[in-house]
């Protein structure tokens, strides 16, 4: 994954709220699969591997994040097993099987989640965070980003 792209999901990531930031870690994860589905078509085993790593612990983050008091972790929890072995088999078998497999599954969820993430009103998780605003400013072809600081000092006052 590229520079920018890390850049855009950490600003995503600073600004959603806990459903949000579910949405986000799916679409982390749909990015490194991409990433390694074209690594195995180039032959770079190498990167194929680290994508598919990276992949695989986004799957763990989400069945991590899962909270039992609810009963529908315990429907979520064996399908985000299901696709951490499917993930994993990847590995040794050196094909993509594994990740159309676990892409069954994930894509069927990630709907709801974002359907969830959308009727969800509470506070971002992150306070204080600086607020970014893009749009065409002065540039012709260009996006340009400015950053706004609502604070001068981010840090601990004594």
């Amino acid at each position: 994954m590229d520079r920018e792209k890390k850049q855009e999901f950490t600003r995503r990531i600073s600004s959603s709220n806990r459903g949000g930031i579910i949405v986000v870690v799916y679409d982390i994860y749909f990015a490194y699969e991409q990433e390694a589905r074209a690594c195995f078509e180039k032959g770079d085993r190498e990167s194929y591997h680290e994508a598919l790593r990276k992949a695989r612990q986004a799957v763990t983050v989400l069945r991590d994040a899962l909270d039992f008091t609810y009963p529908i972790a315990r429907e979520l929890y064996p399908l985000y097993q299901y696709a951490i072995r499917q993930l994993s088999t990847c590995f040794y078998r050196r094909d993509t099987e594994g990740i159309l497999a676990a892409n069954k599954v994930l894509k069927g969820l990630y709907g709801s989640f974002v359907e969830a993430a959308r009727q969800d009103t509470s506070e971002p998780v992150m306070k204080h965070t600086q607020q970014v605003v893009a749009g065409m400013t002065y540039q012709k072809g260009a996006l340009t980003e400015t950053v706004q600081d609502s604070m001068s000092s981010r840090g601990f006052f004594a």
